[in-house]
Protein backbone atom coordinates (compact mmCIF):
# COMPACT_ATOMS: atom_id res chain seq x y z
CA UNK A 1 0.00 0.00 0.00
CA UNK A 2 1.11 3.19 -0.97
CA UNK A 3 4.77 2.28 -2.72
CA UNK A 4 6.47 5.04 -3.45
CA UNK A 5 9.98 3.05 -4.63
CA UNK A 6 9.13 2.99 -8.36
CA UNK A 7 7.44 6.72 -8.41
CA UNK A 8 9.25 9.77 -9.73
CA UNK A 9 11.17 11.03 -6.87
CA UNK A 10 10.15 14.67 -7.90
CA UNK A 11 6.23 13.67 -7.20
CA UNK A 12 8.10 11.79 -4.29
CA UNK A 13 9.48 14.98 -2.78
CA UNK A 14 5.50 17.16 -3.82
CA UNK A 15 3.79 14.68 -1.88
CA UNK A 16 6.22 15.15 1.51
CA UNK A 17 5.26 18.57 0.58
CA UNK A 18 2.07 18.86 0.40
CA UNK A 19 2.02 16.73 3.68
CA UNK A 20 4.03 18.72 5.51
CA UNK A 21 1.85 22.01 4.34
CA UNK A 22 -0.99 19.97 5.67
CA UNK A 23 0.48 19.33 9.31
CA UNK A 24 1.62 23.18 9.00
CA UNK A 25 -2.35 24.19 8.23
CA UNK A 26 -4.11 21.95 10.76
CA UNK A 27 -1.54 22.76 13.44
CA UNK A 28 -2.97 26.43 14.18
CA UNK A 29 -6.32 24.91 14.33
CA UNK A 30 -5.13 22.77 17.24
CA UNK A 31 -3.95 25.51 18.85
CA UNK A 32 -6.66 27.43 19.10
CA UNK A 33 -8.57 24.55 20.33
CA UNK A 34 -6.60 23.78 23.05
CA UNK A 35 -6.22 27.42 24.49
CA UNK A 36 -9.91 27.56 24.84
CA UNK A 37 -10.27 24.14 26.27
CA UNK A 38 -7.18 24.82 29.03
CA UNK A 39 -9.65 27.42 30.13
CA UNK A 40 -13.23 25.60 29.64
CA UNK A 41 -11.38 22.67 31.62
CA UNK A 42 -9.79 24.18 34.45
CA UNK A 43 -6.43 22.01 33.38
CA UNK A 44 -4.36 25.50 32.99
CA UNK A 45 -2.30 26.23 29.52
CA UNK A 46 0.73 24.05 31.03
CA UNK A 47 -0.91 20.98 31.61
CA UNK A 48 -2.76 21.62 28.04
CA UNK A 49 0.16 22.18 26.50
CA UNK A 50 2.11 19.51 27.65
CA UNK A 51 -0.60 16.78 27.75
CA UNK A 52 -3.09 16.94 25.19
CA UNK A 53 -1.51 19.89 22.84
CA UNK A 54 1.91 18.17 22.78
CA UNK A 55 0.38 14.75 22.03
CA UNK A 56 -1.74 16.18 18.99
CA UNK A 57 0.96 17.71 17.60
CA UNK A 58 3.34 14.88 18.33
CA UNK A 59 0.89 12.23 16.14
CA UNK A 60 2.81 13.14 13.06
CA UNK A 61 6.25 12.57 14.48
CA UNK A 62 5.02 9.30 16.12
CA UNK A 63 3.63 7.84 13.01
CA UNK A 64 6.57 8.27 10.96
CA UNK A 65 9.25 7.02 13.75
CA UNK A 66 6.87 4.09 14.32
CA UNK A 67 6.69 3.45 10.24
CA UNK A 68 10.24 3.66 9.87
CA UNK A 69 11.02 0.84 12.63
CA UNK A 70 8.92 -1.73 11.66
CA UNK A 71 10.21 -1.32 7.98
CA UNK A 72 13.52 -1.89 9.73
CA UNK A 73 14.99 1.55 9.14
CA UNK A 74 15.74 2.04 12.93
CA UNK A 75 18.52 5.18 11.88
CA UNK A 76 15.58 7.03 10.65
CA UNK A 77 13.33 6.28 13.35
CA UNK A 78 15.98 7.29 15.87
CA UNK A 79 16.79 10.54 13.71
CA UNK A 80 13.26 11.81 13.12
CA UNK A 81 12.44 10.89 16.94
CA UNK A 82 15.52 13.16 18.67
CA UNK A 83 15.55 15.27 15.66
CA UNK A 84 12.26 16.83 16.05
CA UNK A 85 12.74 17.21 20.18
CA UNK A 86 16.15 19.63 19.10
CA UNK A 87 14.12 21.04 15.96
CA UNK A 88 11.08 21.97 18.55
CA UNK A 89 13.42 23.70 21.11
CA UNK A 90 14.75 25.50 18.40
CA UNK A 91 11.31 25.95 17.42
CA UNK A 92 10.31 27.71 20.80
CA UNK A 93 13.50 30.40 20.23
CA UNK A 94 11.73 31.41 17.18
CA UNK A 95 8.39 31.73 18.92
CA UNK A 96 10.46 33.74 21.49
CA UNK A 97 11.14 36.55 18.71
CA UNK A 98 7.33 37.41 18.28
CA UNK A 99 6.70 38.55 21.90
CA UNK A 100 8.07 42.00 22.05
CA UNK A 101 7.79 42.70 25.66
CA UNK A 102 10.07 40.34 27.35
CA UNK A 103 12.04 37.18 26.93
CA UNK A 104 9.56 34.37 26.93
CA UNK A 105 11.54 32.35 29.25
CA UNK A 106 11.17 34.91 32.09
CA UNK A 107 7.45 35.55 31.13
CA UNK A 108 6.56 31.92 31.00
CA UNK A 109 8.63 30.82 33.63
CA UNK A 110 6.74 27.55 35.93
CA UNK A 111 7.27 25.42 37.87
CA UNK A 112 5.44 22.95 36.01
CA UNK A 113 7.89 23.96 32.52
CA UNK A 114 10.56 23.46 34.61
CA UNK A 115 9.80 19.70 35.87
CA UNK A 116 8.87 19.16 32.45
CA UNK A 117 12.09 20.43 31.63
CA UNK A 118 14.16 18.27 34.11
CA UNK A 119 11.64 15.00 32.85
CA UNK A 120 12.42 15.54 29.41
CA UNK A 121 16.38 15.27 30.12
CA UNK A 122 15.64 12.21 31.99
CA UNK A 123 13.67 10.81 29.59
CA UNK A 124 16.45 11.63 27.11
CA UNK A 125 19.45 10.17 28.54
CA UNK A 126 17.58 6.28 29.58
CA UNK A 127 17.86 5.39 25.50
CA UNK A 128 21.77 6.40 26.24
CA UNK A 129 21.61 4.10 29.16
CA UNK A 130 20.06 1.34 26.91
CA UNK A 131 23.02 1.11 24.22
CA UNK A 132 25.60 0.79 26.62
CA UNK A 133 23.45 -2.17 28.31
CA UNK A 134 23.67 -5.64 27.01
CA UNK A 135 21.93 -6.35 24.18
CA UNK A 136 18.82 -8.00 26.33
CA UNK A 137 15.14 -7.91 25.05
CA UNK A 138 12.00 -9.61 25.88
CA UNK A 139 9.91 -10.51 22.89
CA UNK A 140 12.35 -8.08 21.13
CA UNK A 141 11.53 -5.32 23.19
CA UNK A 142 14.79 -3.75 25.58
CA UNK A 143 13.26 -3.46 29.20
CA UNK A 144 14.41 0.24 29.11
CA UNK A 145 11.01 0.76 26.39
CA UNK A 146 8.90 -0.60 29.38
CA UNK A 147 11.03 2.16 31.73
CA UNK A 148 10.04 5.10 29.84
CA UNK A 149 6.33 5.65 29.86
CA UNK A 150 6.24 4.14 33.22
CA UNK A 151 8.43 7.48 34.19
CA UNK A 152 6.56 9.38 31.77
CA UNK A 153 3.56 9.30 33.24
CA UNK A 154 5.21 9.74 36.96
CA UNK A 155 6.49 12.96 36.16
CA UNK A 156 2.83 13.86 34.30
CA UNK A 157 1.52 13.06 38.02
CA UNK A 158 4.57 15.37 39.69
CA UNK A 159 2.86 18.32 37.31
CA UNK A 160 -0.37 18.23 38.37
CA UNK A 161 0.27 17.50 41.90
CA UNK A 162 2.82 21.03 41.76
CA UNK A 163 0.04 22.79 40.04
CA UNK A 164 -2.91 21.83 42.54
CA UNK A 165 -0.44 21.74 45.39
CA UNK A 166 2.84 24.49 44.52
CA UNK A 167 5.76 24.46 46.79
CA UNK A 168 7.23 27.08 45.58
CA UNK A 169 6.84 29.85 42.87
CA UNK A 170 9.09 32.13 40.62
CA UNK A 171 8.65 35.48 41.50
CA UNK A 172 6.02 37.57 39.58
CA UNK A 173 7.51 40.64 38.03
CA UNK A 174 5.56 42.81 35.76
CA UNK A 175 6.34 40.46 32.94
CA UNK A 176 5.34 37.56 33.90
CA UNK A 177 2.13 36.38 32.05
CA UNK A 178 -0.72 34.90 34.85
CA UNK A 179 -3.34 33.18 32.62
CA UNK A 180 -6.23 34.11 34.41
CA UNK A 181 -4.58 37.96 33.19
CA UNK A 182 -5.22 37.05 29.30
CA UNK A 183 -7.30 38.64 27.81
CA UNK A 184 -8.26 36.96 24.61
CA UNK A 185 -11.41 36.29 22.21
CA UNK A 186 -13.14 33.08 22.92
CA UNK A 187 -15.70 31.32 20.05
CA UNK A 188 -18.59 30.23 21.32
CA UNK A 189 -18.31 26.44 20.82
CA UNK A 190 -18.51 24.07 23.56
CA UNK A 191 -16.20 21.69 25.11
CA UNK A 192 -17.77 19.30 23.85
CA UNK A 193 -17.50 20.97 20.21
CA UNK A 194 -13.93 21.99 20.93
CA UNK A 195 -12.62 18.38 21.75
CA UNK A 196 -14.36 16.76 18.43
CA UNK A 197 -12.14 19.35 16.45
CA UNK A 198 -8.79 19.09 18.65
CA UNK A 199 -9.48 15.22 17.76
CA UNK A 200 -10.16 15.53 13.95
CA UNK A 201 -7.46 17.61 13.65
CA UNK A 202 -5.23 15.26 15.04
CA UNK A 203 -6.23 12.44 13.39
CA UNK A 204 -5.69 15.03 10.11
CA UNK A 205 -1.57 15.59 11.38
CA UNK A 206 -1.70 12.28 12.87
CA UNK A 207 -2.38 10.60 8.65
CA UNK A 208 0.16 13.71 7.22
CA UNK A 209 2.73 11.93 9.27
CA UNK A 210 2.63 8.66 7.78
CA UNK A 211 2.59 10.40 4.88
CA UNK A 212 5.59 12.15 5.77
CA UNK A 213 7.15 8.53 6.97
CA UNK A 214 6.46 7.22 3.93
CA UNK A 215 8.13 9.64 1.62
CA UNK A 216 10.48 10.05 3.98
CA UNK A 217 11.86 5.99 3.44
CA UNK A 218 11.58 6.64 -0.10
CA UNK A 219 13.74 9.93 -0.39
CA UNK A 220 16.67 8.22 1.69
CA UNK A 221 16.62 5.21 -0.47
CA UNK A 222 16.38 7.10 -3.60
CA UNK A 223 18.82 9.99 -2.85
CA UNK A 224 21.68 8.16 -0.85
CA UNK A 225 21.47 10.72 2.17
CA UNK A 226 21.53 9.04 4.94
CA UNK A 227 19.11 8.53 7.31
CA UNK A 228 20.09 10.47 9.95
CA UNK A 229 20.20 13.04 7.33
CA UNK A 230 16.60 12.53 5.79
CA UNK A 231 15.23 12.06 9.81
CA UNK A 232 16.90 14.80 11.56
CA UNK A 233 16.69 17.49 8.70
CA UNK A 234 13.45 16.61 6.64
CA UNK A 235 10.75 14.20 8.04
CA UNK A 236 11.63 15.92 11.79
CA UNK A 237 11.28 19.35 10.23
CA UNK A 238 8.38 18.47 8.89
CA UNK A 239 6.65 17.04 11.00
CA UNK A 240 6.97 19.37 13.99
CA UNK A 241 5.97 21.70 11.94
CA UNK A 242 2.53 21.82 14.00
CA UNK A 243 5.05 22.74 17.39
CA UNK A 244 5.89 25.74 15.39
CA UNK A 245 2.78 27.10 14.12
CA UNK A 246 1.14 26.34 17.77
CA UNK A 247 4.32 27.92 19.74
CA UNK A 248 4.01 31.34 17.20
CA UNK A 249 0.38 31.52 17.22
CA UNK A 250 0.29 31.08 21.64
CA UNK A 251 2.90 33.37 21.90
CA UNK A 252 0.63 35.87 19.55
CA UNK A 253 -2.86 35.11 21.10
CA UNK A 254 -0.94 36.11 24.55
CA UNK A 255 -0.72 31.93 25.97
CA UNK A 256 3.02 31.99 27.07
CA UNK A 257 2.38 28.96 29.11
CA UNK A 258 0.75 27.04 26.38
CA UNK A 259 3.13 27.99 24.22
CA UNK A 260 6.19 26.99 26.18
CA UNK A 261 4.20 24.10 27.84
CA UNK A 262 3.36 22.96 24.56
CA UNK A 263 7.03 22.60 22.56
CA UNK A 264 8.69 21.02 26.59
CA UNK A 265 5.56 18.75 27.51
CA UNK A 266 5.56 17.82 23.55
CA UNK A 267 9.29 16.79 23.51
CA UNK A 268 8.34 14.80 26.23
CA UNK A 269 6.52 12.83 24.86
CA UNK A 270 8.53 12.75 21.80
CA UNK A 271 10.83 10.85 23.87
CA UNK A 272 7.87 7.64 23.73
CA UNK A 273 8.92 7.80 20.10
CA UNK A 274 11.57 5.92 20.85
CA UNK A 275 10.31 3.23 22.86
CA UNK A 276 7.14 2.82 20.11
CA UNK A 277 9.97 2.70 17.21
CA UNK A 278 12.16 -0.04 19.81
CA UNK A 279 7.99 -2.43 20.02
CA UNK A 280 7.65 -1.87 16.13
CA UNK A 281 11.57 -3.16 15.37
CA UNK A 282 11.33 -6.61 15.30
CA UNK A 283 15.27 -7.01 14.76
CA UNK A 284 16.08 -7.10 18.04
CA UNK A 285 16.56 -4.03 20.70
CA UNK A 286 16.64 -1.33 18.62
CA UNK A 287 19.02 1.09 21.08
CA UNK A 288 21.92 -1.23 19.79
CA UNK A 289 20.70 -0.61 15.96
CA UNK A 290 22.13 3.08 16.37
CA UNK A 291 25.13 4.74 15.48
CA UNK A 292 27.12 8.08 16.79
CA UNK A 293 24.84 10.22 14.52
CA UNK A 294 22.06 9.23 16.62
CA UNK A 295 23.76 9.56 19.59
CA UNK A 296 24.89 13.18 18.77
CA UNK A 297 21.17 14.39 18.03
CA UNK A 298 20.44 12.92 21.62
CA UNK A 299 23.34 14.83 23.34
CA UNK A 300 22.46 17.58 21.50
CA UNK A 301 18.45 17.54 22.33
CA UNK A 302 19.54 17.26 26.23
CA UNK A 303 22.10 20.41 25.69
CA UNK A 304 19.33 22.44 24.42
CA UNK A 305 16.95 21.43 27.12
CA UNK A 306 19.47 22.45 29.56
CA UNK A 307 19.62 26.06 28.01
CA UNK A 308 16.07 26.40 27.94
CA UNK A 309 15.82 25.13 31.67
CA UNK A 310 18.96 27.75 32.42
CA UNK A 311 17.10 30.95 30.51
CA UNK A 312 13.82 29.90 32.72
CA UNK A 313 15.89 29.94 36.11
CA UNK A 314 18.02 32.45 35.42
CA UNK A 315 15.01 34.81 33.89
CA UNK A 316 16.30 37.35 31.78
CA UNK A 317 14.44 40.36 30.97
CA UNK A 318 16.20 42.04 27.87
CA UNK A 319 19.13 39.83 25.74
CA UNK A 320 20.46 39.55 22.36
CA UNK A 321 18.00 41.72 20.49
CA UNK A 322 14.98 40.48 20.65
CA UNK A 323 15.89 36.92 22.32
CA UNK A 324 16.88 35.92 25.49
CA UNK A 325 20.79 34.78 25.92
CA UNK A 326 20.00 31.17 26.38
CA UNK A 327 17.24 31.23 23.32
CA UNK A 328 20.74 32.88 21.11
CA UNK A 329 22.51 29.72 22.15
CA UNK A 330 19.81 27.07 21.24
CA UNK A 331 19.66 29.10 18.09
CA UNK A 332 23.14 29.31 17.04
CA UNK A 333 24.21 25.39 18.76
CA UNK A 334 21.09 24.26 16.45
CA UNK A 335 22.19 25.74 13.48
CA UNK A 336 26.03 24.45 13.77
CA UNK A 337 24.68 21.36 15.29
CA UNK A 338 22.78 20.69 12.20
CA UNK A 339 25.51 21.79 9.46
CA UNK A 340 28.13 19.41 11.44
CA UNK A 341 25.76 16.63 10.40
CA UNK A 342 24.71 17.32 7.35
CA UNK A 343 28.66 18.19 5.60
CA UNK A 344 31.10 15.88 8.03
CA UNK A 345 28.95 13.44 9.69
CA UNK A 346 26.77 12.39 7.15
Amino acid sequence: MFNLGSWPLPIVFVIFGVAAGVIFIVGKRLTNDADELADETGLGEAIMGAVFLGAATSLPGIITSVTAASGGYAELAISNAVGGIAAQTFFLAIADMFYRKANLEHSAASMENMLQSTLLIALLVLPLLAAMLPEFTLFSIHPITLAMPLLYLYGLRMTRQLRDNPTWEPQRTSDTRIEAEEEEERSDASPRRLWIQLLISAAIVGFAGWVVGRTGIAISERTGLSQSVVGALLTAVATSLPELVTSVAAVRRGALMLAVGGIIGGNAFDTLFVAASDVAYRSGSIYHAINERQIFLIGLSVLLTGFLLMGMIRRERHGLGNIGFESSLITVSYIGAFCLLAFFMN
